[in-house]
């Protein structure tokens, strides 16, 4: 139950953080592009390897706990894979065929990297 009761929490808190964010970069960038969304995936799947590497190989004591919290709750909380596919169909289907194939490029691309330099960074830290 306390795993339960971690994830619940963390997952309340990365949803909160993922609107705070995303609609910041909106007020900031505007909604012409998913800019919001692109940016909380990128940073999100940095943060994923960032934390996968500190839970499993530093905090390993504890980290069970940690990776119910951090990477279940707060970052499945937090990223938004499910938007990105959605506002993706959005950009097709109103004739935005560019956007949405960079949107598709960059998503995937600046993620994977974003990832990999997270887990890099957890290695060395």
């Amino acid at each position: 139950m306390n795993t339960i009761l971690l994830i619940f929490f963390g997952a309340g808190l990365g949803g909160v953080l993922r609107y705070w964010i995303s609609n910041g970069v909106y007020l900031l960038l505007g909604r012409q592009f998913p800019y919001g969304t692109l940016i909380v995936n990128i940073s999100g799947c940095f943060f994923m390897g960032l934390l996968f590497v500190l839970t499993l190989e530093r905090f390993d004591s504890f980290g069970s706990q940690l990776r119910a919290l951090l990477l279940i709750g707060l970052l499945g909380g937090y990223t938004t894979f499910s938007s990105f596919s959605i506002e993706t169909i959005n950009l097709f289907e109103t004739g935005n065929w560019l956007s949405a194939i960079m949107n598709i490029f960059f998503s995937t691309t600046l993620c994977l990297v974003a990832a990999w330099l997270g887990v890099i960074g957890g290695r060395n830290l």
